[in-house]
């Protein structure tokens, strides 16, 4: 009863949360300012903690310490998000205006189709335990393509499978118009590129979710755990990408960061039989290899190539 009692009061805050972002949300005054921007991430990150501790009460350290853990894993991997969700946004060229209605629906997407995987995943986790090395190897995989990856110059938007099926599928205005994602001419409803930029959004999120759940799994497998972890570090991501977006080119070690720690997980997965790390250090090494990662950063900042040079968000 207690168990249905938590699940049933954290659905109704987090309701509550959504309410309170939609309606304190102006997408159409444009994008948040840093001000605004870093006040709200605190904020949200403020509430992740405040759930942190209201699981300590109710459930006991053990799985508080799991939640942790599981949550600034979650957080960490969803500022590499924000890296692509950039490169995505300069891509098309979004106006500022329409970057956070795209980011709004997208976060309420990503709710949807993070739980989803979720409850996917801890059914096929009961039903079929050796599902665990596969995830395992999936991260370990993952891990080492990220540390291979070129940052944002393997990324193209327009060779996303999704976007190019609703450029096939779909009549396309040319033209932003507004922050309408459809618009009717002639008696006919056409897309516009806002749309197109929410997909590859999207389903860029999706691709992203089938590194960052199988490496929660890899924290705990309890259903609560996996899933308010998750939801805590999605819903702040709005406001994190306005206060970042100025500064995602400071933390080019990040990416490094993050493949480590998708390999130690993984690792830590297949050998859990044999070498059994405790949530404690399980934290601290995440924690320490974030804060090297910005360390490194800020001391050895990358050099700029004059040859290609970006479009801040700012300047769009």
């Amino acid at each position: 009863m207690d168990h249905a009692l938590h699940w049933t009061g954290f659905n109704l805050f987090v309701l509550l949360l959504l309410g309170l972002d939609l309606i304190t949300s102006r997408p159409q005054e444009g994008p948040l300012t840093m001000r605004q921007a870093v006040v709200r991430s605190i904020f949200w990150v403020m509430v992740g903690l405040g759930v942190n501790l209201w699981v300590y009460k109710q459930m006991g350290a053990p799985l508080a310490m799991d939640f942790l853990s599981a949550y600034l894993l979650e957080k960490s991997l969803s500022v590499d998000n924000l890296f692509v969700f950039l490169i995505i946004f300069r891509y098309f060229k979004v106006p500022q205006p329409s970057q956070q209605r795209v980011l709004l629906f997208g976060v309420l997407g990503a709710l949807l189709m993070r739980g989803s995987l979720i409850f996917a995943g801890i059914s096929l986790v009961n039903r079929f335990s050796w599902i665990l090395y596969i995830f395992a190897i999936i991260l370990i995989m993952s891990g080492i393509k990220l540390a291979m990856t070129d940052e944002d110059n393997e990324v193209d938007p327009e060779q996303n499978p999704s976007v190019r099926w609703v450029r096939k599928h779909f009549p396309l205005h040319p033209q932003y118009v507004g922050r309408s994602m459809f618009v009717k001419i002639d008696g006919k409803t056409l897309i516009t590129p806002l749309f197109i930029v929410l997909v590859a959004v999207e389903t860029t999120d999706l691709f992203f979710a089938m590194d960052s759940i199988p490496a929660v799994f890899g924290v705990s497998q309890d259903s609560f755990i996996v899933y308010s972890s998750n939801v805590m570090a999605i819903l702040g991501l709005r406001a994190l990408y306005f206060a970042l977006a100025g500064l995602m080119g400071m933390f080019h070690y990040l990416q490094v960061c993050l493949s480590i720690i998708l390999v130690f997980i993984g690792a830590e997965m297949l050998l859990v039989k044999w070498i059994h790390i405790s949530t404690p250090v399980e934290l601290g090494v995440i924690a320490g290899l974030l804060s090297l990662s910005v360390i490194a950063s800020v001391a050895f900042p990358k050099k700029e190539d004059p040859d290609s040079e970006e479009t801040s968000p700012e300047s769009e």
